[in-house]
C-alpha cells in the first residue's frame, strides 16, 4: 500500500511503524505547507492524520476506505516541525470500523485529535480476501 501512496510519499511523510490496527507516520511541515498566518495549513494536519487512519485500518490485510472522518485542531504546528501521527484502531466489526489518531508536535504536545470511521470493500492487499471478507 505505501507503494502505491504518491500522495503520502509526495508530502514526504514517513511510514514509521505498522502492527494490527495501530500505524504511525510523521511529517515536517516546508515552506509550502504554511498558510497565511505563518502556521502548517490545517488541510495537511488532516492529511497526515488521514494516512495515519488509512493504514491502521488497513494493517489486518482487507482493503477499507473512510466513510467518515473528524478532526479537532488543538494548537498551531509551525514551519520545520516535526509532527507524528498515531492511530490506533478502537472498534471493528463486520464491514465498519473506528480508529482514532492523535497528531504531536516536536515537543510531544498535541496538535490534532481525528476520529476515523471506515467500511471495508472487496479485495486484500494481501491477495486474495479470506473467506467472507469481502
Amino acid at each position: 500500500m505505501w507503494a502505491e501512496d504518491n500522495a503520502s510519499r509526495g508530502l514526504g511523510m514517513t511510514l514509521e511503524e505498522v502492527a494490527d490496527g495501530y500505524a504511525r507516520l510523521a511529517m515536517t511541515v516546508r515552506p509550502d505547507m504554511t498558510n497565511g498566518h505563518a502556521i502548517c495549513h490545517g488541510g495537511f494536519i488532516f492529511t497526515l492524520a488521514d494516512s495515519a487512519f488509512a493504514f491502521a485500518c488497513n494493517s489486518s490485510g482487507q482493503r477499507a476506505v473512510a466513510s467518515h472522518c473528524q478532526i479537532a485542531y488543538l494548537r498551531p504546528a509551525r514551519l520545520d516541525e516535526r509532527l507524528v501521527a498515531e492511530a490506533r484502531e478502537r472498534y471493528r466489526e463486520g464491514r465498519q470500523g473506528i480508529t482514532d489518531v492523535t497528531v504531536r508536535g516536536a515537543d510531544g504536545a498535541v496538535v490534532a485529535e481525528f476520529r476515523g470511521f471506515s467500511r471495508t470493500i472487496p479485495g486484500s492487499l494481501l491477495g486474495d480476501a479470506p473467506s467472507g471478507q469481502t
